[in-house]
C-alpha cells in the first residue's frame, strides 16, 4: 500500500474520532472539520513513506499542531479586535485625528529638508515599498550605503514627524 491508499483508509475509519478530538478542545464542529481536513492534507503532503503504526500519532500530532495555530490566531485576532476598540475610544473626536493627506503633507516637508540622494531612496522605500536589496539593485549603490541613507533619513524623518505633532 502506498501513502495515500493508507491515509485514506485511516480517513474513513477515524475521521470521526478527530473531530471530537479536536471539536471537545475548540467548542465548534465547524473550526473541528477545517482543522482535520488540514491536518489530512498535510499528511498527504509527506514524500517519506508513512507506517500504518505510526499514522495514528502523526495525525494527532498534526491535529494538536493545527489547534495551537487556530488559538494563536484567534488571540493575536482578539488583541487586534481590543486595541482597535481602545483606540477608538481614546479619541474624543474626529478632529483630533489627522486625516491621511495631513500626514502625507508634513512626511513631504520632512523630505524636503533631506539631502537629495537620501530623499530619492526614501521615497522608493516609503512610497513605492520597495526594500533596500532592490533599491541598491536599481540605483546601482552598494546595498550598505542604500541602508545607511535609508537609516538616517529614517531618523530625521522620525525626529522631525515627532516634533510636528
Amino acid at each position: 500500500m502506498n501513502n495515500q491508499e493508507i491515509i485514506a483508509c485511516y480517513y474513513r475509519d477515524h475521521r470521526d474520532e478527530l473531530l471530537t478530538f479536536v471539536g471537545s478542545r475548540l467548542g465548534g464542529i465547524d473550526q473541528a472539520e477545517d482543522i482535520v481536513q488540514d491536518a489530512f492534507l498535510r499528511l498527504l503532503s509527506i514524500r517519506e513513506p508513512i507506517i500504518e503504526a505510526t499514522l495514528p500519532n502523526l495525525a494527532y500530532t498534526f491535529c494538536r499542531r493545527k489547534m495551537i495555530d487556530w488559538y494563536r490566531r484567534r488571540a493575536s485576532r482578539l488583541d487586534a479586535e481590543h486595541e482597535l476598540q481602545r483606540t477608538s475610544t481614546d479619541f474624543a473626536s474626529a478632529e483630533s485625528v489627522l486625516s491621511v493627506r495631513d500626514i502625507t503633507e508634513q512626511l513631504e516637508r520632512g523630505l524636503a529638508r533631506l539631502p537629495e540622494d537620501c530623499r530619492e531612496l526614501y521615497r522608493l522605500h516609503v512610497y513605492d515599498g520597495m526594500k533596500a536589496a532592490d533599491i541598491s539593485q536599481q540605483s546601482g549603490l552598494p546595498y550598505r550605503n542604500v541602508e545607511y541613507r535609508l537609516g538616517q533619513a529614517r531618523k530625521y524623518i522620525r525626529n522631525y514627524l515627532k516634533h510636528v505633532s
